[in-house]
């Protein structure tokens, strides 16, 4: 039994490269392919945000930190969105900005939640920790997916887009560690990362995959790849438990 955490947590974290699998083998999108899966993938993230970041945040602190993580998060990604470089999609070998946004969104959101599990297992309560890593390890299989899938769409070659969908999942995997080890001490910056976190993601949402999703004639289609996006993500949180 002493392996279980350090499998879970290994398990859990990793999902997010079973997901972004499928994302090697899709042949090149039209734009309004591209347009449908990042509206899709922004209603995800609404959803992400509102049904399961935000309320856990709030079961574990107060409304004061909701509203400052939430409000840290959104700054943040203002600054860096300011720093990086907007070069030409089409001539840039280097990640995008907008994708390296959203890859910068996604690591950072996956740090809470590997703390989460960290701390679940930490907590030594009945069955808590393997409960936690399970929500969370379904809830990165489709994360995974529309991370290599956006990164694909806004030009990084599949293999590179692979490599970050693990760096992306390596983060929650070292945060549930440091979550495991230290357990009650950083019990006090989980919900600042959650809301932080929400923050992040509806910054994203808002500044980068809706605009990029309306730019090219299927407003409409989008609109309801958003809701579909949504929809996905609001049944699977609340089969989960959240």
């Amino acid at each position: 039994m002493a392996s279980l955490p350090i499998v879970s947590i290994f398990i859990s974290s990793f999902c997010t490269l079973l997901g972004a699998l499928p994302t090697l083998f899709i042949a090149n999108l039209s734009h309004g392919k591209k347009d449908n899966l990042l509206a899709f993938t922004a209603g995800v993230m609404v959803a992400a945000s509102t049904y399961s970041l935000i309320p856990s945040a709030l079961k574990l602190s107060n409304m004061t930190v909701l509203c400052v993580g939430i409000l840290l998060g959104a700054l943040v990604l203002t600054l860096l969105e300011q720093t990086l470089p907007h070069s030409d999609l089409e001539h840039s070998d280097t990640m995008p900005a907008g994708a390296f946004l959203l890859f910068i969104t996604m690591a950072l959101h996956n740090v809470p939640e590997g703390l989460s599990v960290g701390v679940s297992f930490a907590s030594q309560v009945d069955d808590l920790g393997p409960l936690v890593a399970l929500a969370i390890g379904l809830q990165n299989i489709p994360e995974g997916f529309l991370l290599a899938l956006f990164l694909i769409t806004q030009g990084t070659g599949r293999w590179k887009a692979f490599g970050y969908t693990f760096l992306a999942g390596f983060t929650e995997f070292a945060s549930a560690w440091a979550g495991l080890l230290f357990g009650g001490q950083l019990f006090v910056i989980v919900p600042y990362g959650l809301a932080f976190a929400a923050g992040a993601m509806l910054f994203i949402v808002y500044k980068e995959l809706i605009p990029e999703s309306h730019g090219h004639g299927h407003e409409r289609s989008a609109t309801f790849s958003f809701i579909l996006g949504l929809l996905m993500m609001v049944i699977l949180t609340g089969y989960l438990g959240e």
